[in-house]
């Protein structure tokens, strides 16, 4: 489709039309031979959904990636909402 702002339809009927007149016949064995190697290609190593879960979760703790934070950001962090917010019951209570 195109928009009635651009100034040049001749050039963008050129270019679709160059786009579909391409060998057809190539892309038809392509995509057959990618179908027929579709079941090799992607055959999966896991037997279960659960299976690939277990093997990723571990992989990534072996690579550190669920440790804890080690500094000390996240207490101080709660440490001062926690003051905020009892500071602001005090304020309303009053």
């Amino acid at each position: 489709m195109i928009t009635r702002c651009l100034p040049f339809d001749s050039i963008i009927a050129l270019m679709t039309q160059s786009r579909n007149h391409g060998d057809h016949q190539a892309a038809l064995l392509s995509l057959e031979a990618k179908a027929s190697s579709a079941g090799s290609d992607f055959a999966c190593l896991f037997s279960t959904a659960d299976e690939y879960e277990r093997a990723l979760i571990t992989q990534r703790r072996e690579e550190g990636r669920y440790d804890r934070p080690r500094g000390p950001w996240p207490m101080l962090m709660f440490i001062g909402c926690a003051m905020m917010l009892f500071g602001g019951v005090l304020l309303l209570k009053q």
